[in-house]
C-alpha cells in the first residue's frame, strides 16, 4: 500500500486514524474534508507535509472525489470513508445535511471507486441496529437486523446498504465496519464526554440526560483506528466487521468517573431534559474481528483511556474553548 484517500480525515475519528497511519506506516495520506464545524485543520497539522495532504472539498462533489480516487494507482491503495454528519441532536433539528453527506456522499465515493477499480473501506456505526433493552444480555453482531431510530442512524443505515449493493451488483471491492461510541483527542465539545470534561475545566457543572441509565459501549479512537487498519490489511471484500472494546458504561457511570478523575464530588452534576427517542443500550460483539483478523484493543481499561482524554483536553484548551460558548448556548436553549 502506497497511498490512502481518507474522507472526513480532519474530523474526530478520521484524524485519529490519519495520525495512527502516519505514526506506524510509510503510507501517504490524502485527506478530503469539507472542514465543517466538527472538523479542524489543527487535527492534521504538524504531520509530515510529504506524507499528508489536506484537500478542502465536499464528499458529495463527484468531480473532486473522482479526481482524488483516480490518483490512487497502487494495487493496495484504498479509500477509507469516514466523512459523515454524526451528532444525533443535530439530526433531530435538521435531518437534511445527514441525508446529503451520509447517503449522497457515500454514493459519490462508491461511484468513484467503481469507475477506477479502487478498494474502499466504509466506516459506520452501531446505531444502525437501534438499541437493546437495559436488561438484555445480548449484543449486536454482524447478523443483527437494522433498526435505526434517528435521522442520523437511518442515514448511516442507508449508506451501509448502498455499499453492500455496490459490492454485489458492481463488484466493488469494499469492506464495512460498525463501531461503538468513540472517545479520545480531537472530539468536538458538543459530544457527551468532551462536553462534561470541558464543563469542569471551565468551572461549570456536568450535565446528565435524564437519569443517566442509557448504556454505551465505549472505545478509544486509537483502538478504532487500529481496527480499521487491520480490516484494510486482512479483511475480506464484502464482509462487515463490528468494532468494540467491551467498554459498556451507563451515562451516569461515565459522569461520575469524569468527576472523580477531575477531583470533583461524583455527585456534583445536574440532570437535564432527555433527548427525544434516546436509545437505551448499545453493546458490540467483536468476536469476528478478533478471531478472524486477530485484532485486540490496546485500551483495555476505560478508566485509563478516559484519564488520558481528560489530560488531552486540559492541555488543548486553545483548541476547544473558542467553540464552547456557542455549544453551551445551544444546549441551554433546549433545557439541556
Amino acid at each position: 500500500m502506497d497511498r490512502l484517500l481518507v474522507t472526513g480525515g480532519a474530523g474526530f475519528i478520521g484524524s485519529n486514524f490519519v495520525r495512527f497511519v502516519v505514526e506506524r506506516t510509510d503510507v501517504r495520506v490524502v485527506v478530503l474534508d469539507k472542514l465543517t464545524y466538527a472538523a479542524s485543520r489543527e487535527a492534521v497539522e504538524g504531520l509530515p507535509s510529504g506524507r499528508v495532504e489536506l484537500v478542502v472539498g465536499d464528499v458529495c462533489d463527484a468531480a473532486v472525489v473522482g479526481g482524488l480516487v483516480a490518483g490512487l494507482r497502487g494495487e493496495g491503495d484504498a479509500v477509507v470513508h469516514f466523512a459523515a454528519e454524526s451528532h444525533n441532536d443535530n439530526s433531530l433539528r435538521d435531518p437534511s445535511p445527514f441525508v446529503q453527506t451520509n447517503i449522497v456522499g457515500t454514493f459519490t465515493v462508491l461511484e468513484a471507486v467503481r469507475r477506477h477499480g479502487v478498494r474502499m473501506h466504509h466506516v459506520s456505526t452501531d446505531e444502525v441496529y437501534g438499541d437493546l433493552e437495559l436488561d438484555d444480555p445480548g449484543r449486536f453482531s454482524e447478523a443483527t437486523a437494522y433498526n435505526p431510530s434517528s435521522p442520523y442512524s437511518a442515514s448511516k443505515a442507508g449508506a451501509d446498504h448502498l455499499v453492500r449493493a455496490w459490492v454485489r451488483s458492481f463488484g466493488v471491492r469494499a469492506t464495512l465496519s460498525n463501531c461503538s461510541n468513540n472517545y479520545g483527542p480531537w472530539q468536538h465539545v458538543e459530544k457527551f464526554i468532551p462536553r462534561q470534561i470541558t464543563n469542569v475545566l471551565d468551572g461549570g457543572r456536568v450535565r446528565l440526560y435524564g437519569a443517566g441509565a442509557n448504556v454505551r459501549d465505549w472505545i478509544h479512537a486509537e483502538d478504532h483506528s487500529s481496527a480499521v487498519w487491520t480490516i484494510l490489511e486482512k479483511g475480506r471484500v464484502g464482509q462487515t466487521y463490528l468494532v468494540g472494546a467491551d467498554g459498556e458504561r451507563s451515562n451516569l457511570e461515565v459522569v461520575r468517573l469524569v468527576l472523580q478523575l477531575m477531583g470533583r464530588d461524583p455527585g456534583d452534576f445536574d440532570q437535564v431534559t432527555d433527548r427525544a427517542g434516546h436509545d437505551l443500550r448499545y453493546a458490540i460483539d467483536s468476536t469476528k474481528l478478533r478471531t478472524e483478523l486477530g485484532w485486540e484493543p490496546a485500551y483495555t481499561s476505560f478508566e485509563e483511556g478516559l484519564a488520558r482524554t481528560v489530560e488531552w483536553y486540559r492541555a488543548h484548551a486553545d483548541w476547544w474553548r473558542p467553540k464552547k460558548a456557542a455549544i453551551e448556548a445551544a444546549y441551554a436553549a433546549k433545557g439541556q
